[in-house]
């Protein structure tokens, strides 16, 4: 007779790059929750500045499933602690909750989602007074309270309830001149399709440019699926592929279209250019970078992650910009952009922030000024990077690959090699230097590299690469793949 399969087991609660994230039900279950948002407010308000008055914390959520009960209940959790919960009455993108956080001067947001993760996940992410997301000295504060066993009971009770969405679309209306955007787009007659992915940034595009677009504004899996058709509510092009054959058809109907797409709470942004070629934020940041410090002449350095391609730093540069580089996770970017004057800064995974907004990943006000840089240059977005790499003399031919390790001692083979016999050689090509910054991030030649770095999440091993052609991508790839995989 077969044994019973064994019940999964819960993972211990650490917390990753951005917050604390698992299967719901295993590792996000209520029980586990109370307490997690308990000592995550306590630490909060043990940690808010000098003059922050606030006893508020802000309580947002996606369209997970459960994820609005699990706000709620939460709200009980930071009631019992003595503190006052303010709760999003919609499902809202991450930033709506910093936004607030910020304006309403609170000591902080707990935000009940999973972002780009899996279906079956949930999570927690928590943001600071300064709307950002907290760094790793808080998270590990909040561990340790956890682990000293302090009980607090949850106090339920109806919580007050805001419209965090419409506060954040009339903060975007403040910085924005849609005007000019919806002007051009008609100038240009270039139609925006939008993919959500599903996920709580629906609808707000088509808010913000309104119905006076001459119907150059669609949207595509704009109602809410917890499962997410199927796929992570990741913006990454084996999932796009509703959005390419949308901006596909309008190319050959003689209408170029530019794709915006967000991740499931909103904090993500990627694009589809004219061609139904994917661009992600390695492509975006370049535009943005060109437009910010050229044309509008904002003043700031640029903040970018290792893994980040060389043509952001090759524009940078053009335009006279400094160039920081760091570990990947927002976190680090937040931290600079409140310690000095940054332009733009972004991470490959999609995530960008902008220093005249937040010190936080803003998908919205990114895709925004997408669109502003697109009507200004009079070009869709292909043709302007085209002509952008032309000038600047990036390739910017770039991929990610996500490897599911067996096991995790297969994890830790491989992470033993890596820091004690890097590779010397990589598919025929001579490492010239080995970088550390986050993984390992191996140089081939100028805009040629392969980096491996370990998931905080899951148990993934993710491969990026850049190269001056997509075979010579392809090959990197493939071999760093069957580099993992015989470790």
């Amino acid at each position: 007779m077969a044994s019973a399969p064994l019940p999964l087991a819960a993972a211990p609660i650490r917390f990753g790059t951005d917050g604390w994230r698992g299967v719901l039900g295993v590792d996000i279950t209520v029980e586990r929750l109370l307490p997690v948002a308990a000592a995550s407010a306590l630490e909060l308000s043990q940690q808010a500045p000098q003059g922050l008055e606030s006893r508020t914390v802000v309580i947002g959520y996606d369209r997970r499933f459960l994820a609005p009960e699990l706000a709620e209940a939460i709200a009980s959790a930071v009631r019992g602690v003595g503190l006052e919960p303010l709760l999003t009455s919609t499902p809202v993108p991450t930033p709506a909750c910093s936004w607030t956080v910020v304006q309403r001067r609170a000591l902080g947001a707990l935000v009940i989602t999973a972002s780009h993760n899996p279906p079956e996940w949930l999570g927690l992410k928590i943001k600071g007074p300064f709307g950002g997301s907290v760094e790793g000295r808080f998270t590990a504060a909040v561990e340790q309270r956890l682990a000293a066993g302090g009980v607090s009971v949850p106090i339920p009770g109806k919580p007050e309830r805001f419209d965090a969405r419409l506060e954040h679309l009339e903060g975007l209306r403040s910085k924005l001149d849609l005007n000019a955007i919806r002007l051009g787009l008609k100038r240009m007659g270039l139609r925006v399709i939008v993919d959500p992915m599903h996920g709580s940034a629906a609808g707000c595009v088509q808010d913000l440019l309104g119905s006076d677009v001459d119907g150059l504004v669609s949207e595509i899996r704009s109602e809410r699926d917890p499962l997410f058709g199927g796929h992570p509510p990741e913006p990454l092009a084996p999932h796009l592929s509703q959005l390419i054959a949308a901006v596909q058809a309008s190319s050959r109907d003689g209408h170029p279209a530019v794709g915006l797409v967000f991740d499931g709470d909103g904090d993500r942004i990627a694009a589809v250019d004219e061609h139904g070629s994917f661009c992600s934020t390695q492509q975006l940041m370049p535009l943005l970078i060109d437009h910010l410090a050229g044309a509008r002449q904002l003043p700031g350095s640029v903040v970018k992650t290792v893994s980040g391609s060389d043509l952001m730093r090759l524009v940078a540069e053009d335009l006279g910009r400094d160039v920081l580089e760091l570990p990947v996770g927002f976190k680090y970017i937040a931290a600079e952009m409140l310690s000095g004057e940054v332009l733009i800064g972004g991470e490959e995974s999609g995530g960008v922030g902008f220093g005249m907004h937040l010190p936080e990943r803003d998908a919205l006000f990114a895709a925004m000024l997408v669109l502003e840089a697109l009507v200004q240059g009079g070009l869709p977005l292909g043709s302007r990077m085209e002509a952008l790499r032309a000038r600047c003399g990036g390739t910017s031919h770039y991929d990610r690959l996500d490897l599911r390790l067996a096991d995790m001692e297969s994890r830790r083979r491989l992470e033993t090699l890596l820091a004690t016999h890097p590779p010397a050689e990589v598919a025929g090509q001579p490492v010239t230097e080995v970088i550390t910054t986050d993984g390992v991030k191996l140089r081939l030649g100028p805009s040629h590299w392969l980096m491996m770095r370990f998931s905080g999440t899951e148990p993934l091993l993710r491969l990026y690469c850049e190269a001056p052609d997509r075979e010579q991508v392809a090959a990197v790839l493939a071999w760093a793949r069957d580099f993992a995989e015989a470790a």
